[in-house]
């Protein structure tokens, strides 16, 4: 591969945009694409957020929304990122496709969708629905390419950060529209109302940093992740 090759994410949520970041570094042109109403919690840090802000700029990385998909290449031959709204498999001729939707499982993808195709996680096998899988999993092989195999599996549960796992992760009360009170990067306390949905509180379950939250007015069904609380008060940790 040169960069020349065209590369296809499928999803920009903040670990498909990591994946752009470096391949546009590495002078690739990037498209992305992405639902018209993107779930995406980490919104700040995700080329998602274009879809309704039309320009976002991550890490000197600008991702700029297109009309369509074949718009979106121009846009990624020109050195930004294109995103287009675009559910299905874009028919833009690419030479990589990464399926980086996150949903834990292969909902279409398949090996024949690009010369290279790679899967992002769960649900992804290397030699038989992609020819390569990269590791999502928090650990030691995060971020590792497999050529043979899959993924670690799914344990539905989020990773411990500061002794706290599945709590911090915000899911929706009820089926509904979002309403925050609050914004990524505020300081929180156990209890404290951070917004409603369909007009049934979402608390802290302890105090800490919001990480990420669903697009404000967004509907959702019950149980959608809509945001994230990071024990540590420190906004510039990582993960």
């Amino acid at each position: 591969m040169t960069a020349e090759h065209l590369c296809l994410i499928r999803g920009g949520g903040d670990l498909a945009t990591g994946v752009a970041w470096r391949l546009s570094r590495a002078g690739f042109p990037v498209v992305v694409t992405e639902l018209a109403q993107p779930l995406t919690v980490r919104r700040t840090v995700a080329l998602s957020s274009a879809v309704h802000e039309r320009k976002v700029s991550i890490e000197g990385m600008v991702g700029r929304l297109a009309r369509t998909p074949q718009e979106a290449v121009h846009v990624a031959f020109s050195g930004d990122v294109g995103v287009a709204v675009c559910p299905e498999l874009a028919p833009i001729g690419a030479d990589v496709v990464i399926d980086a939707r996150l949903a834990k499982r292969n909902i279409d993808t398949t090996s024949n969708d690009a010369p290279l195709v790679i899967g992002m996680g769960p649900g992804f096998t290397a030699g038989i629905d992609c020819h390569a899988v990269l590791e999502t999993k928090r650990g030691h092989r995060l971020g590792r390419v497999i050529w043979d195999g899959a993924a670690a599996p799914n344990t539905g549960t989020p990773g411990i950060i500061a002794g706290h796992g599945a709590e911090r992760v915000l899911r929706a009360p009820a089926a509904g529209r979002v309403s925050w009170q609050v914004r990524i990067g505020d300081t929180v306390t156990k209890g404290q109302q951070l917004g409603l949905v369909a007009g049934q509180a979402v608390t802290a379950p302890f105090g800490g940093l919001v990480r990420g939250l669903i697009r404000d007015h967004q509907e959702v069904p019950k149980r959608l992740k809509i945001g994230d609380i990071d024990p540590r008060p420190d906004a510039r940790c990582d993960e």
